[in-house]
């Protein structure tokens, strides 16, 4: 059975409960639980003045439930085990996680999986801005695991990527891939535009009907049907998001760039869309 926490409060004001894991809880009571520290705005308070809590913290599941659109910092730092979200919640959500699994029966805010170093995160809704990104100042964003969102996604997805696989299915903002370093990220709706400036290396791949012109900084390479992809999207189907058959084996127009910066070896797959 797993650990259920129910939020009770209907507020506007952040609720902020970043540390409250599965593994900070599992060796807990409930009652040690219930005294955890979290904030609503500036007030520091216990979470059993917010939050219902009931179940079996030794299982390393955690259930969040309720009036969840407050609350931030989910799973923030999370190193083992699993939550479940149901409805739409706020920032934050998997920030700096290293391990574990995190699956959201709804939409989340900004900034989902920044910065995470490992672990799985599925958003069955939409994400907002700077999914898998880097904070601002800092030079690396997001260094290892699997971010899906099955809807759109905001601007600035992947900012300074490191490694690890980010799969949007609906529609992502501007800016996609700004600064990145290394990894992979996939856009199956419209894309905004300026995709890939100054990435240096890994893959960004647009599978959508109508796709941004380039920046002029990105040189054409060839027409391929890319193995690479068939993995990747063969991978993201068996953890659960939805992807068009047909494009395992369509054609790609690859492009190398971003050549402004000082290595340019990154790679946009563009699929190539047959007029009707």
């Amino acid at each position: 059975m797993a650990l259920e926490i129910c939020c009770q409060l209907e507020t506007t004001i952040p609720i902020e409960i970043e540390g409250l894991t599965p593994d900070w809880t599992h060796d807990k009571t409930l009652s040690e639980i219930e005294r955890f520290e979290v904030f609503h705005g500036n007030r520091r308070m216990p979470l059993a003045e917010i939050f219902k809590v009931t179940g079996d913290p030794a299982d390393q599941t955690i259930r969040f439930t309720g009036l969840m659109q407050s609350v931030h910092w989910i799973g923030a730092h999370m190193k083992s085990g699993s939550i479940e979200v149901i409805g739409d919640t706020g920032r934050h959500v998997g920030s700096q996680m290293s391990n574990g699994r995190i699956e959201v029966h709804g939409s989340t805010g900004g900034w989902t999986g920044s910065e995470m170093k490992g672990g799985f995160i599925h958003v069955h809704g939409n994400a907002g801005h700077l999914t898998g990104s880097a904070y601002r100042g800092s030079s690396k964003g997001m260094k290892g695991g699997t971010i899906l969102v099955d809807g759109n996604a905001g601007n600035e997805v992947g900012l300074s990527m490191r490694r690890g696989l980010i799969a949007i299915g609906g529609n992502a903002g501007d800016m996609t891939g700004f600064n990145m370093i290394a990894g992979s990220i996939l856009i199956f709706g419209e894309c905004g535009i300026r995709p890939g400036a100054g990435m240096r290396r890994g893959t960004i791949a647009l599978f959508g009907a109508n796709q941004p012109p380039l920046l002029p900084t990105f040189r054409h390479g060839a027409v391929l049907k890319s193995e690479m992809l068939r993995i990747i999207l063969r991978t993201i189907e068996t953890q659960g998001m939805k992807v068009d058959p047909t494009y395992a084996d369509a054609l790609y127009e690859s492009w190398h760039g971003d050549q402004v910066s000082s290595v340019g070896r990154g790679e946009i797959l563009r699929r190539r869309v047959v007029a009707a």
